[in-house]
């Protein structure tokens, strides 16, 4: 299903019946990356589960301008200079409660991983009456010194984009190779089939770019998180080398009450191992909410 919010235009998905639960992907990654089991075991705990395709992704929207290299994007943040973008993590924000007006929830309860994490930080800051509870996962509060990663992810996240479709498959199984976890290794197979599933369905590369420019853009949030006054868990895994585990501290640290989940071996992914967990927890600040 295909809702227009203005000049854009968001490709969602929902689920089951129960209490309204949005799901926010991250960085260059379309909606079918949250796993249909993984949304299925969320409906038996009685969620209405959306997700959605972020703007530039998938079979949303593709805005287009052109950003150059990715690499001088990382740098100029890092250094403090502006960083060009054609829209931010508020606008990609407001995308996510335009479609809850559309499917006509007041309040969700809304969970994001690594990008996805910090557009729900953004919703809870800006938009505090439509966030319900607030789940951040692999995520970061956006301070120049979060940006900070193992050298080996960082090298596999600005990798050149795959030119077709074995090679879209074989960078994502090398991608989770070294971002996933050790105790909680990646569902290599699953993995394998969905990248093939996902150059099938969308395979636009410059759509990872300018997400990566809105993160950049945007700037850290630890100011807004500290007005921020609905229940929220953070969790984080102890091996992440994408996001290394002191930005989810740091998230938790920064939103009052936040509870705080450090996951041991976990890395820079949400494997099946991982799932009962996050249930667990999204069903502990579900009932915080209540």
């Amino acid at each position: 299903m295909r809702v227009a919010l203005g000049d854009v235009e968001i490709e969602y998905e929902t689920f089951g019946e129960g209490e309204p639960l949005l799901l926010v992907m991250g960085l260059g990654a379309q909606m079918i990356l949250w796993n249909d089991g993984f949304v299925d075991s969320l409906v038996k705990r009685g969620f209405r589960v959306i997700r959605f395709d972020n703007r530039d992704v998938g079979l949303s929207t593709k805005i287009k301008r052109r950003i150059g290299d990715p690499r001088l994007l990382m740098a100029r943040r890092i250094l403090g200079r502006p960083v060009p973008a054609p829209y931010s993590l508020s606008d990609m924000a407001r995308d996510a409660v335009g479609l809850l007006d559309h499917l006509g929830i007041e309040r969700a309860h809304v969970a994001g991983v690594s990008m996805g994490g910090m557009i729900a930080q953004t919703m809870a800051i800006e938009h505090p009456t439509r966030v319900r509870s607030l789940t951040s996962i692999m995520s970061s509060p956006g301070a120049r010194r979060h940006l900070l990663s193992k050298p080996r992810a960082l090298k596999m996240l600005l990798r050149k984009r795959p030119a077709d479709r074995a090679q879209a498959i074989e960078g994502a199984l090398s991608f989770f190779g070294v971002c996933g976890g050790t105790t909680h290794p990646p569902d290599v197979e699953w993995l394998r089939e969905i990248a093939g599933v996902a150059y099938d369905r969308c395979f636009h590369p410059a759509g990872f770019v300018r997400q990566l420019a809105a993160i950049l853009a945007s700037g850290d949030r630890r100011k807004g998180l500290a007005g921020v006054r609905v229940p929220a868990v953070v969790i984080h895994g102890t091996v992440d080398p994408l996001v290394l585990h002191h930005a989810g501290v740091a998230t938790a640290k920064a939103i009052p009450g936040a509870r705080f989940v450090s996951v041991e071996g976990m890395g820079h992914d949400v494997p099946s191992s991982l799932w009962p967990l996050l249930g667990d927890e999204l069903e502990r600040v579900r009932a915080r909410a209540a």
